[in-house]
């Protein structure tokens, strides 16, 4: 199994290799394809409103001397040219084999294909895609593809995927599992351009904590032809399925 692993609740004081060995000890460093989290403040960023960096440069150095690499999460429903050049020096910088960026906007993986052909290209679990249509369609722009969380609960459909080892799927699940609406995602996209909006849920506080965080059966997933896998932060008492010896 690979696991492309967030970094939520980190903050750029707190180094990087520490910070994985306390919250998923039972991953080790040779099963992490990559580290998910703000870097420098962009307006393409999405999913979490951006309040301040999650992985500073030394933990960038940190990484690759793991040979772990960067995956910046630039899933803003809206993107313009104009803020693509904005933000090409973000892109120039992590601009190497082995890191990826995570998008919404099919213009914007169009344009950083294009200029940036190192990186791997993952289209968002933001754009729900939930159909074998859909799938095949994706393939032809990004190289993976991350599906909806309740997917992993149709094994059926799983089943009939074609191009698997293309296809991440959560490890375990929040929210967004049981959200009727993911109305947060657009709303989160206008709060990190800085001019203004709100933010906004379809779920209360406490239905959300209700449901806590469910831990998939990965032995299960991985017997269809799934390696791929998303793996979301949770406080350490809630990680069922993912306790043991660190490999850091």
């Amino acid at each position: 199994m690979r696991y492309t692993i967030s970094v939520r609740g980190k903050t750029e004081d707190i180094p990087i290799i520490p910070f994985l060995a306390k919250n998923y000890p039972g991953i080790s460093s040779s099963e992490i394809d990559s580290v998910f989290g703000f870097l420098e403040k962009s307006t393409l960023y999405g999913g979490r409103p951006f309040t301040e960096p999650q992985i500073s440069d030394a933990d960038v150095q940190a990484l690759y001397s793991y040979g772990i690499g960067v995956r910046i999460p630039l899933t803003n429903h809206y993107a313009t040219r104009a803020e693509y050049e904005e933000n090409r020096r973000l892109l120039e910088k992590y601009h190497r084999q082995g890191n990826a960026v995570i998008v919404t906007n099919d213009e914007l993986a169009s344009w950083i294909r294009e200029e940036f052909p190192l990186y791997k290209i993952e289209a968002s679990v933001i754009k729900n895609i939930d159909s074998y249509r859909d799938i095949d369609n994706a393939f032809t722009r990004y190289d993976t593809v991350v599906l909806p969380m309740r997917l992993n609960q149709d094994l059926d459909f799983l089943r009939g995927i074609r191009g698997k080892n293309r296809i991440t799927l959560f490890a375990n699940a929040g929210c967004a599992l049981t959200c009727p609406s993911k109305i947060c995602y657009p709303a989160i996209s206008k709060m990190n351009k800085y001019k203004g909006g709100e933010f906004k849920c379809s779920q209360s506080l406490k239905y959300r904590e209700l449901h806590g965080m469910v831990d998939f059966d990965l032995e299960e997933l991985e017997s269809l032809g799934f390696h791929r896998f998303k793996l979301l932060r949770a406080k350490p008492a809630t990680i069922a399925g993912f306790k043991g010896v660190t490999g850091f």
